[in-house]
């Protein structure tokens, strides 16, 4: 079940042969076959899919993928078209507004970010339909992690968007003397509503290292 394609398999496929990586797919495949699971099968690894190992010029981390009926399609904050925003989403956007005197965003679906190199990447890539957490600690993370640490190993001059401290954490698979690293608060209510969020002009802010470095900007509206 759990198939990489292109040049990510490649520069994973150590990962593959590990005995978690082996636990890992069995047990979703039996999540899958039991329980409405998140998001569908085939998108699981829609992150890299719809962006190669050597086209990725940012990523985002996420946490979990949302577990409500119909709202996950592979990549981390985003929904798909026609499902109303999730409250982070909706202050990702409103930052966008005013970051970049952006019109709101009528779709929730982020693939356009990712075909232009932004990796949206959850710690976890599945979950059991309206149950939070349910598939994490059974080797998701460290596959994640592995994905991480490999991109700060065989890339350079990559922008890494840490938001909140389950993200921050992961400053430390992070090789910071090649790559930018901006950290900032959750784009959830709670901590957005404390002041974490708002203003931290994390948008315009990689698009000017884009630039510096003469990589084209990303169209984030």
């Amino acid at each position: 079940m759990l198939q990489l394609s292109g040049t990510w398999r490649t520069h994973l496929e150590s990962e593959f042969k590990k005995p978690y990586f082996e636990q890992l797919d069995v047990f979703v495949r039996i999540e899958y076959g039991l329980h409405p699971c998140y998001p569908p099968s085939h998108q699981i690894f829609k992150a890299f899919d719809n962006c190669a190992f050597e086209a990725v010029k940012v990523v985002i981390i996420g946490q979990d993928p949302y577990h409500g009926d119909g709202q996950a399609n592979g990549l981390c904050f985003s929904v798909n078209e026609g499902i109303p925003h999730p409250p982070s989403l909706r202050n990702i956007f409103k930052e966008l507004e005013t970051d970049l005197n952006l019109l709101y965003p009528s779709s929730g679906d982020l693939s356009s970010w990712v075909n232009q190199g932004v990796l949206l990447l959850n710690a976890t890539l599945s979950v059991r339909a309206r149950e939070a957490g349910s598939h994490q600690k059974q080797g998701w993370e460290k596959f994640t992690n592995a994905v991480i640490k490999t991109l700060s190993a065989e890339r350079s001059d990559l922008v890494f968007l840490l938001w909140g401290s389950y993200a921050k954490n992961k400053i430390r698979f992070i090789d910071t003397e090649k790559h930018t690293v901006l950290q900032t608060g959750h784009p959830s209510p709670l901590s957005a509503n404390r002041g974490y969020w708002f203003g931290n002009k994390h948008f315009s802010k990689t698009n000017k290292v884009l630039e510096s470095l003469g990589k084209a900007p990303i169209q984030w509206g």
